[in-house]
C-alpha cells in the first residue's frame, strides 16, 4: 500500500481513497475534541491549499510553520505541499528573533503561526523582533504598537500570516496590516476562501508536484554551531517515511501518539507522514506530560509510541501508572541517547510492548540511517542502532567516523555550498560527525560525536562510553559527560547525573564505581547531580550548555 507514491499530495490522496471513513486525526487535547476521517483530512488540505493559491503562493515558494503539534500543523504542511510549496518548520522553542531569521534566510512568503502558546503571543514576538531590527540591520521601533509602520513587511518577504487560534486570549486579530504590515488571517478564514475554481487550481498544483520537487527545508539542531537548512525532495521525504513505517510494521489499525514535535523529522517524517502512508491514526500531543500521555494511550487505545529514552523512563516511574490501562501499546521506537538494557526489559515487561526499536538518523538523512528490527534481542536493541535502512549504506571512515550514502541523503544545505561540500564527499558519502563501529552482523554502534571527544593526557576519551557505563549504576536515570580544562592532564571528565527520585547516590559512590569499571584516563574526576539535562527537540543532550 505504501510503495507507489513519491509525493505527499499523492500519498494523501491515496489514503483518502484507501481508508475514506477511517480516523485520520484525533486531536483531543485540552479544550478540544476533533476527529477527522482521511476523506475529511483531504478536504481540509485542499481548502487550505486553495486559500494559499488565492494569497499568491507560487510553486516552490516557502512557508514557515511555527506552531505546536495539533491538527492545524498537519493540514498546513500537507496544504503547502499540495499547492506546490515548500514547508519550513520552525522550532517552537525559538524566540521571535530566531524564527524571524529562519523566515529571512528562506525568503518565506507566508507563515503559519500559533496564537498564544506557552504564555506568549507568537505573532507579537515576530513583530517585536522585526521592529527591533529592520531589513538593513538598523534599530527601529519596537513593540506591537509599531505594527502600523510595517516592520515585519519591511524585514521579510512575508505576504500572509495564518494564525492558529490555540487560546481564547489571542491578542492579534486578523486583518490587513495586523502584524507589522503583513496580512493576518485566522486559520479557518483561510480555508473559507476556497471556491470551486480555487479548489480546481489547487488540485492542478498537486497533480504537477513531482518526486524531484523540494518538499521541505528542515533546520539542524545547531548543537555544533549555527543551524543549517537541509533541503529535501518529495521522493526522499516519502522514501524515509515509507522505510520507517515498513520496518516498524505500521498498519491502518494502529494509533500513533506523536509527542515528538512536528518541526523535527522524528515527529514529521517518522511521525504524521508515516501515518499518511500507512493509514495510521494521528494523535498529536502539543505539550508533553506523563499524565496526558497515559490518558491518551488509555482513551484512544494507542499502539505506537516514540520518543527519547527519558520519555519511557518517566512513564515507567510514574506512581499513577497503575491507574491507566496501557495494554494497547505494541511498538515503541526510541533513540537519541544511551538506552540501558534494563530499560528495554522494563518497557517490555511493565508496559507489555511486543517490539522495542532503536534507530539512528540525522536531519541530513531525513532522520533515517540505521534501525534495529523486530526480533532483535534486547542487547542488540540496547547497544546498537541496528542495520542500514533499505536504500542506505554505512561504512566507517577516518578516525572512526560514520559515513552514509543512499536515497535519503539530502540535496544539500540551503545557500551553503561550502558546508555541503564538506559534509557530502565526491563519492556521495555523507560525513555524519559521529564515531562508531559496525559489528559482524552489520549493526552500527555509535561511540560518540567527533566533537564531543576530549583528550586526557594524550588519550582520546569518548564520553558516550562513560555514559553507557554509568547507565549500569543503580540510581542513575541518565548522565552526560564532558571534558573540562585541567592544568596537568589537558582535559578531564566531568559527569552530570540525574538521579532516581528515591536514590541517595553520592559523588564518591559514582567515582568508586567508575574506578572499578573504567581505565584511569576515562574516569570522570568530578560529578554534578542535576534535576534534568538540557536537550534539543530530538532528545539529544545539549552539551554546549553544560560547558
Amino acid at each position: 500500500m505504501s510503495t507507489t507514491v513519491e509525493t505527499t499530495p499523492a500519498a494523501l490522496r491515496r489514503a483518502a481513497r484507501s481508508w475514506p471513513e477511517r480516523e485520520a486525526i484525533v486531536d483531543v487535547q485540552p479544550g478540544q475534541d476533533t476527529r477527522w476521517t482521511w476523506a475529511h483530512l483531504l478536504d481540509e488540505v485542499r481548502r487550505f491549499a486553495a486559500g494559499l493559491v488565492l494569497r499568491g503562493l507560487a510553486p516552490g515558494d516557502r512557508v514557515v510553520i511555527w506552531a505546536p503539534n495539533t491538527r492545524h500543523w498537519v493540514v498546513a504542511a500537507l496544504g503547502v505541499q499540495f499547492a506546490g510549496g515548500t514547508v519550513v518548520p520552525a522550532n517552537t522553542r525559538y524566540t521571535g528573533s530566531e524564527t524571524l531569521e529562519i523566515i529571512q534566510r528562506t525568503h518565506a512568503v507566508a507563515a503559519v503561526v500559533a496564537g498564544t502558546f506557552l504564555g506568549t503571543e507568537r505573532i507579537v514576538d515576530l513583530v517585536d523582533a522585526a521592529g527591533a531590527t529592520d531589513a538593513t540591520g538598523a534599530t527601529g521601533a519596537t513593540g506591537a504598537t509599531g505594527a502600523t509602520a510595517g516592520p515585519l513587511a519591511g524585514a521579510t518577504s512575508l505576504r500572509t500570516i495564518v494564525r492558529i487560534p490555540l487560546d481564547a486570549g489571542d491578542t492579534v486579530r486578523a486583518g490587513a496590516g495586523a502584524a507589522g504590515g503583513v496580512d493576518v488571517l485566522d486559520f479557518d478564514d483561510l480555508r473559507a476562501l476556497a471556491t470551486d475554481d480555487l479548489l480546481a487550481r489547487a488540485d492542478a498544483r498537486a497533480d504537477a508536484v513531482t518526486g524531484d520537487d523540494v518538499a521541505d527545508i528542515l533546520f539542524t539542531s545547531g548543537t555544533t554551531g549555527k543551524s543549517k537548512g537541509v533541503v529535501a525532495l518529495h521522493r526522499q521525504t516519502v522514501a524515509g517515511s515509507r522505510a520507517w513505517g515498513s520496518n516498524n510494521g505500521l498498519t491502518d489499525r494502529d494509533g500513533y501518539l506523536i509527542a515528538n514535535p512536528f518541526f523535527h523529522s522524528f515527529g514529521y517524517k517518522a511521525g504524521f507522514l508515516a501515518c499518511v502512508l500507512f493509514g495510521v491514526t494521528i494523535v498529536p500531543l502539543s505539550v508533553y506530560s506523563t499524565t496526558e500521555t497515559m490518558r491518551l494511550i488509555r482513551d484512544e487505545k494507542i499502539t505506537i509510541l516514540t520518543g527519547a529514552p527519558t520519555i519511557f523512563q518517566t512513564l515507567l516511574d510514574d506512581p499513577a501508572r497503575g491507574d491507566y490501562d496501557l495494554s494497547s501499546l505494541r511498538v515503541a521506537v526510541t533513540g537519541a541517547s544511551v538506552v540501558p538494557v534494563a530499560l528495554i526489559e522494563r518497557m517490555q515487561s511493565d508496559l507489555g510492548l511486543e517490539t522495542v526499536i532503536t534507530a539512528y538518523g540525522q536531519t541530513e538523512t531525513m532522520g533515517f540511517i540505521t534501525t534495529t528490527r523486530t526480533g532483535d534481542d534486547d542487547v542488540t536493541v540496547s547497544t546498537t542502532c541496528g542495520r542500514a535502512y533499505p536504500g542506505m549504506e554505512i561504512r566507517i571512515g577516518e578516525h572512526g567516523e560514520i559515513l552514509t550514502r543512499g536515497e535519503m541523503v539530502m540535496q544539500g544545505y540551503l545557500d551553503d555550498p561550502e558546508n555541503t561540500a564538506k559534509t557530502i564527499d565526491p563519492d556521495g558519502w555523507l560525513h555524519t560527525g559521529d564515531v562508531g563501529e559496525i559489528d559482524a552482523d552489520g549493526n552500527l554502534r555509535i561511540t560518540d560525536r567527533l566533537k564531543d571527544m576530549y583528550i586526557n593526557g594524550g588519550f582520546n576519551v569518548y564520553p558516550a562510553e562513560i555514559e553507557q557505563t554509568l547507565a549500569r549504576l543503580d540510581g542513575v536515570v541518565e548522565s552526560a559527560v564532558i571534558g573540562v580544562p585541567d592544568d596537568r592532564m589537558g582535559e578531564v571528565g566531568k559527569a552530570f547525573i540525574v538521579r532516581r527520585e528515591d536514590s541517595t547516590l553520592n559523588e564518591q559512590e559514582v567515582l568508586d564505581f567508575c574506578r572499578e569499571q573504567l581505565a584511569n584516563f576515562k574516569r570522570p574526576r568530578t560529578v554534578e547531580f542535576v534535576e534534568s539535562l538540557p536537550r534539543n527537540a530530538s532528545g539529544k543532550v545539549l552539551k554546549t550548555e553544560l560547558r
